[in-house]
């Protein structure tokens, strides 16, 4: 069985946790929650019980990892266990979905130079500024990294995420 990480942090966007973390589990995948507290509430007032912090996380029991947007990602950069994770996922090219604000982590990674990715718009000059090749595209996939906008991109995203879980 494949074990994937989710990380975020308060203000998330309820969605691209919630179904993430329901449409991986109905495939079979062991979901982890990762975050800098116990629980977590989405900017739509949804709370997640949080599986482990950031220091409690070590991200070679996992095969992929998930970077829902929101408010999220902005709170989760201040935390280096959390990038340091984002790297090891980036440096050993396993498998990365980031929607919306998500691929924020990506550039403080700085994984994001010469990747063609999407996101949510008001990202966009960040991406590009870090050396994305951003486009407004429903799904992007560029090699282990799969990428979306917002959530009426969620059933395309998780299904191409899902089919690259199953080749690695």
């Amino acid at each position: 069985m494949k074990k994937i990480l989710i990380i975020t942090g308060e203000g998330f966007e309820d969605l691209e946790v919630f179904y993430p973390l329901y449409r991986l589990r109905e495939e079979g995948y062991d979901v982890v929650i990762a975050s800098y507290k116990d629980k977590v509430t989405g900017k739509h007032g949804y709370e997640i019980k949080v599986h482990k912090k950031f220091n409690e996380i070590n991200p070679n029991e996992f095969d992929a990892l998930v970077l829902p947007g929101g408010r999220g990602p902005e709170r989760v950069r201040f935390h280096r266990e959390a990038i340091e994770i984002v790297k090891h996922f980036v440096t050993r090219n396993k498998p990365i979905a980031a929607i919306c604000h998500g691929p924020q982590l990506l550039i403080s990674a700085g994984a994001v130079k010469g990747k063609k990715l999407t996101s949510y718009y008001g990202i966009k000059d960040d991406l590009i500024a870090a050396g994305a090749d951003w486009v407004d595209e429903a799904v992007v996939v560029d090699g282990n990294l799969v990428t979306s906008r917002y959530p009426d991109d969620l059933p395309s995203w998780m299904k191409r995420f899902i089919e690259l879980l199953k080749q690695s």
